[in-house]
């Protein structure tokens, strides 16, 4: 039996769900959050309707629970929002913009019945200058498509037929939906680059004039540098800066005025890094110190909001249940968060490790699961279009249009240490082009050309999923570095908090709480402990939560119960701590 299942949260949402601005890393006094109940409709052919007939709870995608829907577009649907908004006397102050987090997969926007714009994928924020559309009674109209996994869009776990490790689809709005307004001479985004080694921070400045821009940095509320620039590019020097950590999690606030236009920012100084240890060994390195990261799989999903969080404060927890059992890194599971998600990575200090979402058109279960048995390196070339599934050239190109959308879009968040192209086969191609891509559009953060199987052999990190048997070091046999980027998954199913009673997907079935903490040590210790000193420079245990039919999780999928004491692991994290001190 498959059950709807509400978090802590569910009964807190209210009728304006994530009241929050959601864009801390570019923060403007000017917003109008549009969340709350809009109108929907669902209908076979493009075609406006005449009705809207349904309320939904905006920005939860109406296949959720907290939508109030509870239903799923499919292919040959369109799904149509409606909502009316004014604005207050003064809130013009001269363009008005209206942002769209993320909408699965594809919207039409139109204002008073006039379209301003569209947009393609699911998982990046989108925006349009709304300004001549405006009148004093405003009505906003959104036509999404959604094509989920029977076409080549990114679509992440999302599967029409949901079970074992694939979940259930979502679509339309599923991050927040507002609107700034900007002067019409406006800063329109900054690219910030702090140089850990050189300890300067870099500003790129992208603007719609040639005001100079005032740039203020302050620590703990104290000035420190106040600069005046009419240049693109500025470089601020200190001659002497704190480094973030996940231990010491230092943010500096970052002002930039630009005529009269204000926004305010944050950065941090950390440098992650690969390089050789005292032992010869490539490891990770976080601010020139060796450094183990000690992550989670996370896949972001929620059992009452699905891709959506219910509250900010349901974000602060999973990341508070993680650090509380000392992991230090989280690695997002071909998923986009919204920016708060990072953001409570950044100053609360956790390391992320963030993949690119996977599309292409169906999957071989021999290309993507039962191959990993069998062997970890296939040649990728052309002719393996057909076997990864990527035989669509527009969904080649929709893949590096995407890539190159998330890197600009996260650029700014400290958290983020590594990026990863491909997971497991799952829509893999050219992945030597797709490295150099990454690289030229980042080249100041780690680069994992794939998770797991199907590695071509190049790159810095020699990636491995290993969940059936004990890691073994000495099949890690080239001089990459060497990163468990997926293990454990272990399982363990409270049917008072299952999605799923029938159906269960894991890697080794755990009878108790207390079974689950016992294995828990003795794999830290046999696979992990064990290996550091073989050359085992990272790992990633399967999962921070149960999803669905996997039951894997820290915690269980409605956030009701964790599963895996606070002190379980904290003495095995201080002995690998310990051995990466001697480094």
């Amino acid at each position: 039996m498959i059950k709807q299942l509400k978090t802590p949260w569910s009964d807190t949402v209210g009728n304006l769900p994530l009241p929050e601005y959601p864009r801390p890393q570019f923060v403007r006094d000017s917003f109008l959050n549009l969340n709350g109940y809009w109108k929907c409709a669902f209908t076979a052919s493009r075609q406006k309707p005449e009705t809207f007939d349904q309320d939904i709870l905006v920005p939860f995608s109406p296949e959720s629970l907290l939508s109030g829907v509870n239903r799923i577009l499919k292919p040959d649907e369109y799904l149509w929002y409606k909502r009316n908004f004014t604005l207050e006397k003064g809130f013009n102050r001269g363009r008005v913009i209206l942002h769209f987090g993320a909408a699965d997969q594809s919207a039409v926007v139109y204002i008073n019945g006039q379209c301003v714009g569209t947009n393609e994928g699911g998982y990046y924020p989108f925006a349009f200058d709304i300004t001549d559309y405006l009148k004093e009674e405003n009505e906003i109209t959104i036509r999404i498509r959604d094509l989920s996994d029977t076409s080549y869009y990114e679509r992440g776990k999302q599967k029409i037929n949901r079970g074992g490790i694939w979940y259930t689809p979502q679509s339309g709005l599923w991050q927040t939906v507002w609107l700034e307004s900007v002067p019409q001479q406006y800063l329109e985004n900054v690219r910030i680059t702090p140089d850990y080694k050189m300890q300067t921070l870099n500003l790129d400045f992208i603007r719609n004039n040639d005001l100079p821009v005032e740039t203020e940095i302050s620590l703990n509320g104290k000035l420190l540098k106040h600069v005046t620039s009419n240049d693109d590019k500025v470089a601020v020097h200190f001659e002497e800066i704190q480094a973030w950590s996940p231990e010491n999690p230092v943010l500096y606030d970052l002002k930039l005025t630009c005529g009269e236009d204000t926004v305010t920012s944050y950065f941090a100084f950390r440098c992650f890094e690969i390089k050789s240890a005292s032992d010869g060994r490539l490891r990770f390195f976080l601010n020139d110190k060796a450094y183990y990261p000690n992550g989670l799989l996370d896949q972001g999903y929620w059992s009452d909001g699905l891709y959506t969080a219910p509250t900010d404060e349901a974000i602060v927890h999973d990341i508070t249940v993680c650090k509380e059992r000392g992991f230090n890194a989280l690695r997002k599971h071909i998923k986009i968060e919204p920016l708060r998600w990072y953001y409570h990575c950044d100053r609360m200090g956790m390391l992320v490790f963030q993949d690119m979402v996977n599309g292409g058109e169906t999957y071989s279960s021999w290309t993507t699961m039962f191959s990993s048995v069998f062997t970890t390196t296939t040649k990728d070339t052309q002719e393996n279009y057909k076997k990864f599934a990527r035989e669509n050239e527009k969904g080649r190109e929709m893949y590096y249009t995407g890539l190159k959308r998330m890197i600009e879009h996260l650029y700014n968040c400290p958290s983020i240490v590594l990026w990863t192209p491909f997971n497991e086969g799952w829509g893999q191609f050219d992945s030597k082009k797709a490295y150099e891509y990454v690289r030229k559009l980042d080249d100041t953060r780690v680069i994992e050309p794939a998770s797991g199987w199907h590695d071509q052999n190049f790159g810095d990190i020699n990636s491995k999923h290993i969940y059936f048997k004990a890691v073994n070091m000495k099949k890690f046999s080239d001089n990459r570095l060497y990163y468990l980027s997926e293990f454990g998954g272990y399982t363990l199913k409270l049917y008072d908090h299952c999605f799923n009673d029938k159906q269960t997907f894991g890697y080794k079935q755990i009878k108790s709480v207390e079974q689950l903490n016992d294995n828990l040590r003795v794999l830290f210790t046999r696979d992990i402990l064990n290996n550091i000193d073989k050359g085992l420079a990272g790992s990633i245990y399967t999962q921070v939560s149960d999803v669905e039919d996997e039951v894997n999780g820290l915690m269980t999928y409605d956030r009701e119960v964790t599963k895996v004491n606070r002190e379980t692991l904290l003495d095995i994290v201080e002995k690998i701590n310990e051995k990466y001190r001697k480094f």
